[in-house]
């Protein structure tokens, strides 16, 4: 692993911009999705032994978004912007298809691809002072990175339009307030807090946190049998498993339980 997958105990921090502007970056992108398919199902999660993710940033902004000066130099834009697009894809699919909980504590601005991964996470914490903005529509572009397909199912299509269309900056209450952000926090605990949910969540069960996202991504797939039969599968699987059972054990001994991952 390099600074940009860096195991933390049971968490894996992962690095996908760089740059004075913080900047989504290739070929961190391109690493951290290596290293998140490994953690695609609960058993490699368990496995490895990562019971959460959490993207970590230098300071500053969280994520400006993509180069645009690079976009802007390009010889053949559509071209490069095309190739960029599939590259962050490929990292974004990963990171929301990843078994584990993933978290984030969002300084700052996310504007563009920032806001896009900001959407995509499990849990996300900012600041007073975080602001969140679509911005392809001030470059003339539309968005990638899932924010078309995330934000209306997070906040509802029409907040979704007006959002996207006007390149609404979204301060932290707005972000509170529609449930794009779990937590707000003083902009001094911001990084101190994120770390200690990523490890607070790492050290529970690691499989039915498993279960339970995926449950959660699936609401809007599912008519309401097809999600009860996926409820009462998950459910059963914890029951025989050995969180399942150490958590029965604890229950009945009146203790709290202590999950290994």
């Amino acid at each position: 692993m390099s600074d940009t997958v860096v195991r933390d105990g049971r968490v894996l921090t992962i690095r996908v911009a760089s740059g004075k502007a913080n900047a989504v970056d290739e070929e961190a992108m391109t690493e951290v999705a290596a290293a998140l398919r490994g953690l695609a199902t609960v058993e490699q999660a368990a496995e490895q032994g990562i019971g959460a993710v959490q993207i970590v940033h230098p300071g500053g902004n969280f994520c400006a978004g993509g180069d645009v000066r690079a976009f802007a130099g390009a010889p053949d834009r559509g071209v490069y912007v095309k190739h960029i697009a599939d590259v962050f894809h490929e990292f974004l699919e990963s990171y929301v298809q990843c078994a584990v909980p993933t978290v984030i504590g969002a300084q700052g601005w996310s504007a563009g691809a920032g806001m896009s991964i900001a959407l995509a996470t499990d849990v996300l914490l900012v600041g007073g002072s975080s602001k969140i903005r679509p911005a392809y529509p001030g470059i003339g572009f539309s968005p990638d990175g899932g924010m078309s397909w995330t934000l209306p199912r997070i906040v509802g299509l029409g907040r979704a339009r007006h959002i996207i269309m006007t390149d609404q900056v979204l301060g932290a209450e707005d972000m509170l307030g529609l449930g794009i952000a779990s937590v707000l926090v003083d902009d001094a605990d911001l990084a101190a807090e994120a770390a200690a949910t990523a490890y607070k969540i790492a050290q529970g069960p690691t499989a039915a946190l498993g279960r339970i996202k995926r449950l959660l991504a699936g609401t809007f797939d599912h008519d309401l049998r097809s999600h009860l039969d996926a409820e009462a599968a998950a459910i059963s699987a914890s029951a025989a498993g050995p969180e399942g059972g150490e958590g029965l054990t604890a229950f009945g001994e009146k203790r709290a339980p202590r999950f290994q991952g």
